[in-house]
């Protein structure tokens, strides 16, 4: 015994075309230039002097940026 619904093609959504830089608006094209400029800036700063070693750190990613912090062992949020 066949199931019908199995043996039916599935179609697949058509795929949105990705929008160029030059069909956004004034403000986000501004808006991505500044970040890649913060970026750049970003990285030219980590590559001259990169961040110092923590010695006896915690370990891990940065809990004040993840908003995670490990007390006695258990992970409490605030």
């Amino acid at each position: 015994m066949s199931d019908d619904r199995n043996s039916q093609p599935v179609e697949a959504k058509p795929a949105q075309p990705e929008k160029r830089f030059e069909d956004l608006p004034p403000a986000a094209q501004r808006a991505l230039k500044e970040a890649e400029g913060r970026r750049r800036e970003r990285d030219t700063a980590l590559a001259k002097s990169p961040p110092a070693k923590e010695i006896n750190g915690r370990g891990g990613l940065d809990p004040a940026r993840y908003e995670d912090w490990e007390v006695k062992g258990i992970a409490v949020d605030f």
